[in-house]
């Protein structure tokens, strides 16, 4: 089944999604979508309905009974009946669902699922029951069940689920990777692709949120940030705020969930940092980490050389960029002073937001490397710190690039990477990087043919190019390189 044309790549997705409703008809499946806000699950789900002739119904906030007379229509929509049937409750409808003749070899979307649930708790369950009805049958509908919350979606197909093992298609519907979202906004300048990516991410709806404006070159980056997402007449603006309401809606100390994003933000990644930002013990915020983490906005990443060590990190660009510039001064903001605003917070913009963002972006770049880049096609991505006892210093490296574990042989780094987005890097930062794979060797790590990676978004010194040109361990990978594939 072709893709339609007006689709921007999405050929992982569709390929899957094609597959299942392939084998519509067969007997019954189940196929659960599930991806953050705003990244074109409804607009993919939508098109396959249509190039299937199948049933798509968006569920929205309403009452059990409203819910259900909204389903009831488009059914009856579906099935071109002059009266929609009538269901006295979701039991009655799901039957119905499984048994009807004109539905048993169509494809069904049932998108914003989490809204049904929320008002039909047992709805998991009533479909559990026909699915494996239907399995005896050997037919029924090809379901396709779709939402949001990450948070409950995730737990209609774990442990104790209802619905666990019936899953015959689990496909998460992600942001635009760096390289993909530069194609996606038209953007053929890797400087200028890079800091537009620092806003707004790889999400594809952000662009039709701005009207399709993106800066015409980098001397545009700051009119451009003006005029779109610190502008109050564009839905840009209030997205960040939007998806966060959304997130801690029915939550009790909304403030101190605010504050812990605003704390990784800031640069305060690891849970003491954290903790001491918003005056909280850190055994206090266990909580609230791990419903930031259920939502998918923050991730917590493992320091890859001190096993129980672990920083945090925002997902989403635009809830970072919000925290960072938007936030502290709102009422500026929206009495229309954006200017002021960005001048003010443009050299935190660089510091909390750009720097580490270039870093994600290079470890990004490093896993999908191909294997001539580090010898062996790479197993492990991360970052972490190497303490010197000599010089009582710790070492931050910033992208670590593992080779695949091999069972009963030291673990094989192949790459120690240090990135910066604004400074010209020089020799310094291979000799630090050297000494970090000194003290790892008397840690038992393989560092004999590691590489010692620069990343820079402002380029190298002469000494360390001549250094490069010299010595094959000295990669230096600069923008052009981020965005040379993909």
């Amino acid at each position: 089944m072709d893709k339609p044309g007006y689709i921007f790549d999405r050929d992982f997705e569709w390929q899957h999604l094609a597959r299942f409703a392939e084998r519509a008809g067969e007997r019954p499946q189940l196929g659960v979508v599930t991806g953050r806000r705003r990244q074109g699950k409804t607009y993919l789900l939508e098109a396959l309905a249509a190039s299937t002739g199948g049933l798509y119904f968006g569920a929205t906030q309403a009452t059990a009974s409203e819910s259900l007379a909204l389903f009831a229509e488009a059914v009856g929509g579906h099935l071109d009946s002059p009266v929609p049937p009538r269901f006295a409750d979701w039991n009655e409808a799901v039957t119905f669902l499984y048994t009807s003749p004109s539905l048993r070899s169509a494809v069904v979307v049932v998108d914003e699922f989490p809204y049904l649930t929320d008002v039909a708790t047992a709805l998991p369950s009533i479909l559990q029951r026909e699915i494996d009805r239907g399995a005896t049958r050997g037919s029924g509908p090809s379901l396709l069940l779709c939402g949001s919350a990450l948070s409950v979606m995730g737990r209609l197909l774990a442990g104790n689920a209802p619905l666990r093992g019936r899953a015959n298609l689990e496909l998460v519907v992600r942001p635009f990777d760096y390289r993909l979202a530069a194609r996606y906004w038209g953007i053929a300048d890797p400087r200028l692709a890079a800091l537009t990516h620092a806003v707004v991410g790889g999400t594809p709806a952000y662009r039709a949120y701005v009207n399709d404006d993106h800066p015409r070159d980098q001397a545009d980056f700051d009119g451009w940030v003006l005029r779109t997402v610190l502008n109050p007449g564009t839905p840009l603006f209030l997205e960040a705020r939007y998806q966060l309401a959304e997130e801690v809606t029915g939550m009790r100390e909304t403030s101190l969930y605010h504050s812990v994003l605003a704390a990784v933000a800031a640069g305060n990644n690891t849970r003491g940092g954290i903790a001491t930002h918003v005056g909280r013990k850190a055994t206090d915020l266990t909580h609230y980490l791990h419903v930031w983490e259920d939502t998918g906005l923050l991730v917590r990443e493992e320091d890859v050389f001190r096993s129980g060590r672990s920083r945090y990190r925002i997902a989403e660009p635009l809830i970072v960029f919000y925290e960072v510039v938007g936030r502290p001064q709102w009422g500026r903001l929206e009495a229309g002073r954006a200017e002021a605003v960005w001048s003010d917070a443009r050299p935190r913009f660089t510091a909390q937001v750009l720097g580490p963002h270039f870093e994600s972006l290079c470890r990004r770049w490093a896993l999908l490397a191909e294997p001539e880049v580090f010898g062996v096609l790479p197993g492990e991505v991360g970052a972490g710190v190497v303490t010197d006892p000599t010089g009582r210093t710790q070492i931050q490296v910033d992208v670590v690039v593992f080779a695949p574990a091999q069972p009963d042989r030291p673990r094989q780094v192949l790459s120690l990477g240090e990135a910066k987005w604004g400074k010209v890097m020089t020799l310094a930062q291979v000799d630090r990087l050297r000494r970090a794979a000194q003290l790892l060797a008397g840690r038992g790590f393989d560092t004999d043919a590691t590489r010692f990676t620069c990343y820079s978004g402002a380029g190298f010194d002469e000494q360390l190019r001549a250094a490069a040109a010299s010595d094959e361990r000295i990669q230096l990978v600069g923008l052009p390189d981020l965005y040379a594939s993909g």
